[in-house]
């Protein structure tokens, strides 16, 4: 596609993708599926794009967090199994069934209301149980004083006329942080997987590792694994970085073409709240990305832009459409040049100024930013 005649554009480099799923898939015991994360327009690069190339590359499983998600998943083209993390209200309980999506269950009663409607639609749901081993988000809470009772709960789930339950998962709330209290919630969670076989409940698949997991612990890969952030390029732990990392790929990079170079006096304020004032005569290049696009107004008077190679400070507050940049000691640029305004190192380094993490910065590029394949 031609770029030319974009003001801001975000790069996906489905080659990059590739690296990092067979990298990953690598560190995986034969057997052992691999499940893409799609949630979030897949992590913002493009639901449908992103699900039909990981299908491509063997993909077991895709997972998004509502059946909108899904569905767009379906609309374009992709028949793997898809799992819905989120919960889906009643009135959707059909889509379910209609697009072929496995959903999470949590508790006995949201299991007993969908194996009605099931059993009313004369089908069958594939579920997969979810397990609270200390993320304390959603689950069928696990403690040891009350297993032989939950552990009642979750077999009356699995036996419900209706529902195929296949899976059984949790998630981890300190991989990238603390090993102690990973290994206390796999704990949970195998005691629960065993508490269940002795009831004559099983599953096919058991799962609990999302990205730091999968690069920190491969104890804990089980039948399955789920990375999201490591998928698309990302460490969530500074420490795998570098030669002991295993040398993923960032996926997306963000540019931007100048619409201005604007020649101004010492002493000129610029952009709202004039909370930026020119030291020195300078060159300021007019970006059009702003936090419309996604790009955070914390960012202002902090963050750099890439402009011929050179790293160019961002003045003044960003706008909503636009930011300016510093070029004054970058020659000949000109408008229609174009500014790089994410890669893998400013994607991080953003971050760490906006007091976030990249998947919140991938996730808020926004829908008008079109992003183009390659």
């Amino acid at each position: 596609m031609d770029t030319t005649k974009m003001r801001t554009w975000a790069e996906i480099d489905l080659s990059a993708l590739e690296h990092n799923y067979r990298t990953l898939r690598a560190m995986l015991a034969p057997g052992c599926r691999f499940l893409g994360l799609c949630k979030a327009n897949a992590y913002g690069h493009g639901a449908a794009v992103i699900g039909k190339k990981l299908e491509e590359l063997g993909a077991e499983m895709l997972a998004v967090a509502c059946v909108s998600e899904a569905m767009e998943l379906r609309q374009s083209g992709v028949t793997a199994p898809i799992l819905c993390l989120g919960e889906t209200p009643e009135e959707c309980f059909p889509l379910l069934m209609e697009y072929r999506i496995t959903q999470m269950v949590e508790d006995l009663e949201t299991g007993r209301k969908l194996s009605q409607a099931a059993q009313a639609a004369g089908k069958s749901v594939t579920i997969h149980v979810k397990l609270d081993t200390g993320m304390s988000r959603l689950g069928f809470f696990w403690q040891a004083d009350r297993a032989d009772e939950i552990a009642g709960e979750i077999a009356q789930l699995c036996r419900l006329p209706g529902l195929e339950a296949e899976g059984l998962f949790t998630h981890f709330s300190d991989a990238d942080g603390s090993e102690e209290y990973t290994m206390e919630q796999l704990t949970k969670f195998l005691d629960a997987r065993q508490a269940l076989e002795k009831r004559g409940v099983t599953f096919q698949i058991c799962h609990c590792a999302s990205s730091a997991a999968v690069l920190h612990y491969p104890c804990t890969h089980l039948d399955m694994v789920r990375p999201g952030l490591a998928l698309y390029g990302y460490y969530p732990d500074e420490s795998l970085k570098g030669l002991d990392g295993p040398g993923l790929e960032p996926v997306m990079t963000v540019k931007s073409r100048i619409a201005a170079v604007r020649a101004l006096p010492k002493g000129t304020y610029v952009s709202y709240g004039r909370t930026a004032r020119l030291e020195r005569d300078s060159l300021l290049a007019v970006v059009p990305i702003g936090y419309g696009d996604g790009y955070p107004r914390r960012l202002s008077n902090q963050m750099v832009l890439k402009i011929r190679g050179a790293e160019c400070p961002i003045v003044g507050r960003v706008c909503m459409d636009m930011c300016m940049a510093d070029v004054t000691d970058v020659p000949g640029v000109q408008a229609g040049d174009v500014a790089v305004v994410y890669d893998g190192p400013l994607m991080e380094r953003a971050a760490q100024l906006a007091g976030t993490i990249p998947y919140e910065l991938m996730c808020a590029v926004s829908p008008r930013v079109p992003r183009i394949y390659f």
